[in-house]
């Protein structure tokens, strides 16, 4: 495939992830994934979630009359209308279905994982809950909950998505203390370690980008290999040597992984002496890679 054809096919990638379709078949499935944690894994075996799903299942614990699936819901409404009125209407609506298709989910499945081990559930709870916020998180809404009101903290105080889920989570844990076992709670907050080590796996697969800078007697030939060879744009940076004190131009491109090994033979190829520094750039907004979430 041409480098032009490559650009293309990026494009229409990109333009599709929009579409309404792409993010309601995402909200789906990571739908489902969230209901089936916390159905079939995480209430049978009494574990308690982070988040509003974990109000949701302490609720339950205490009056199970009302379902799992009930009581996420009902939490959920008062959020939804924060969220409508702080933060914009499509991320609201789109976190509307993730959190009516979760609820009514919940209410479907029967199924009951069959694992006595509490480690093991802890395990599988864990890997499949973060998946399904992981998955949710990569559409333009989320399943609900705590994440909108980590988005309505973040516009409106400055506070880090990761650091209000944080605290979140360890006040739902703090009233799991004060109602349930010690060994349930600590299963507990052992699984949600996972479930946000998860949900970042989920979050950076297929999206990890790579910083390259090269030091090269050829820049020139270098950032035209990139540009036409790989398809991806380059800048070059006046620089100076610090030991020599001679001026130098340093080549700067962002690749994914895959393009990173392409590019380094292209280096080496051009200029055997070249020097090649890479580094993580996870988030990368801009033409040609990831576009900015507006919330």
């Amino acid at each position: 495939m041409t480098p032009a054809a490559t650009t293309t096919l990026r494009r229409n990638l990109r333009r599709y992830a929009f579409t309404v379709p792409w993010n309601l078949f995402l909200l789906t499935v990571g739908s489902f994934f969230v209901a089936f944690a916390i159905k079939s894994v995480a209430a049978p075996h009494g574990l308690l979630t982070g988040g509003v799903s974990g109000l949701a299942l302490l609720g339950y614990y205490i009056f199970p009359k009302l379902d799992t699936g009930t009581w996420y819901f009902a939490l959920n409404v008062p959020i939804m209308l924060l969220g409508l009125r702080m933060v914009s209407r499509r991320f609201v609506l789109y976190s509307l279905y993730g959190m009516a298709a979760t609820s009514v989910l919940i209410g479907q499945i029967t199924y009951v994982l069959p694992v006595a081990d509490p480690w093991l559930a802890v395990i599988a709870c864990g890997v499949t809950l973060g998946a399904g916020i992981g998955v949710a998180l990569r559409s333009m809404g989320s399943t609900g909950g705590a994440d909108i009101l980590a988005v309505v903290t973040r516009e409106r105080l400055g506070i880090p998505i990761g650091r209000f889920e944080f605290l979140f989570n360890l006040l739902v844990f703090a009233v799991g203390f004060a109602m349930l076992k010690l060994e349930i709670v600590l299963y507990s907050v052992a699984m949600n370690f996972l479930v946000g080590w998860v949900t970042d796996a989920c979050l950076s697969m297929f999206s990890e980008r790579r910083m390259a800078l090269v030091i090269s007697s050829q820049p020139e030939a270098i950032v035209q290999a990139v540009l036409h060879r790989l398809g991806r744009g380059a800048t070059l940076l006046e620089a100076r040597g610090g030991w020599s004190g001679e001026p130098r131009q340093v080549v700067l491109t962002m690749l994914n992984n895959i393009e990173l090994k392409r590019l380094e033979e292209l280096v080496y190829e051009i200029d055997p002496g070249a020097f090649l520094i890479t580094g993580s750039g996870f988030n990368v907004q801009g033409q040609g890679f990831s576009e900015r979430k507006a919330y």
